[in-house]
């Protein structure tokens, strides 16, 4: 009988999306599940995962683990693995995921498959989507040898269903001795604000086309209006324009919004490769050759210094209507 390990990804002492979304399609696919949840102070993050599907979470709780450390949670994964039976580990395709999930592969001396954008269980087999050569290819990938199948998901993909009341089996894990290979001395970060593009439901996006600062600021009101994430091409963050963290595409996030509005953006396949799977993807280019349009739903030919005014006019309209 199946049964499947999420690794729990937290933000600020809450589980994310992306974590709720995998337990849920597990949820339906009638698939026991239980989950792996570890950080500080987040015990209480147990219920939710419970509730959404979740029968058992394993719980590694400690202050030294407030921040990320890739020896100890590689530890406490295999321990969980070890404790629950699980016949598939199930990561987000995150920083974490594409961190652990090769390393928890190797120690159980099984493979995976990362970066899935279509997955599809048969009993024990796994039939998934992954893409290639900058998305220019969809792989379907399957596993030729027994053993636990440790796979990586995109977010974006499954529905999060309504949550249930549910009280999980805890099993506190233990906690691994400091590892002295890597201490952390400080944590320096770029300072974003903003919905975390992974979650975002709606993400607007400018490239170079914006010119500068000024053309970014000039967008921040359709942002701000539509409720969205705010990214960028790889162009656009270069140029200082846009902070790294807010990198759309091969080398940075990967994201499937149900609707992505794309400003200024040439369409370069490095980009196109972490936006593609968008539900709906508006283009606006004064290029009508540009590439973006080739992907694009909707498009319309023209400078975005007079597009997104009247866009940010437009969406006004629409709000009070509604």
């Amino acid at each position: 009988m199946e049964k499947i390990l999420v690794i729990s990804e937290t933000k600020d002492g809450e589980v994310k999306n992306p974590t709720l979304e995998l337990l849920s399609y597990a949820k339906n696919l009638g698939i026991e599940t239980c989950a792996v949840l570890i950080g500080d102070s987040v015990n209480s993050q147990a219920e939710v995962l419970a509730g959404h599907g979740a029968k058992t979470v394993y719980l590694a709780e400690d202050p030294a683990l407030e921040l990320f450390n890739t020896s100890a949670y590689t530890g406490i994964i295999k321990d969980a693995a070890s404790q629950s039976g699980a016949t598939q580990i199930w990561f987000t395709a995150s920083e974490l995921g594409g961190d652990l999930a090769p390393r928890i592969a190797a120690r159980l001396g099984v493979g995976a498959i990362t970066d899935i954008t279509k997955l599809k269980l048969e009993g024990h087999d796994v039939i998934a989507h992954h893409p290639a050569m900058a998305s220019k290819v969809i792989q379907e990938c399957t596993f030729e040898n027994e053993g636990i199948r440790v796979l990586s998901i995109r977010a974006g993909f499954f529905e999060i269903s309504a949550p249930e009341p549910a009280t999980p089996v805890v099993v506190k894990l233990s906690i691994p001795e400091k590892d002295l290979r890597a201490i952390v001395r400080e944590l320096v970060s770029e300072s974003t604000e903003g919905i975390d593009l992974i979650e975002a439901n709606v993400i607007v996006s400018v490239g170079r086309g914006v010119k500068g600062t000024e053309g970014v600021e000039l967008v921040r009101p359709l942002v701000e209006l539509l409720g969205a994430g705010y990214g960028s091409t790889r162009g656009a963050c270069d140029a200082g324009w846009m902070p790294h963290d807010a990198q759309v595409g091969q080398t940075g996030k990967k994201v499937a919004p149900t609707f992505y509005i794309a400003l200024g953006i040439s369409g370069a396949i490095q980009h196109v490769a972490g936006m593609n799977s968008s539900k709906l993807i508006f283009a606006v280019n004064t290029d009508p050759e540009a590439p973006i349009f080739n992907v694009a739903d909707y498009g319309i030919v023209g400078d975005l210094f007079k597009v997104v005014p009247v866009l940010v006019e437009e969406f006004k309209r629409i709000k009070q209507c509604a």
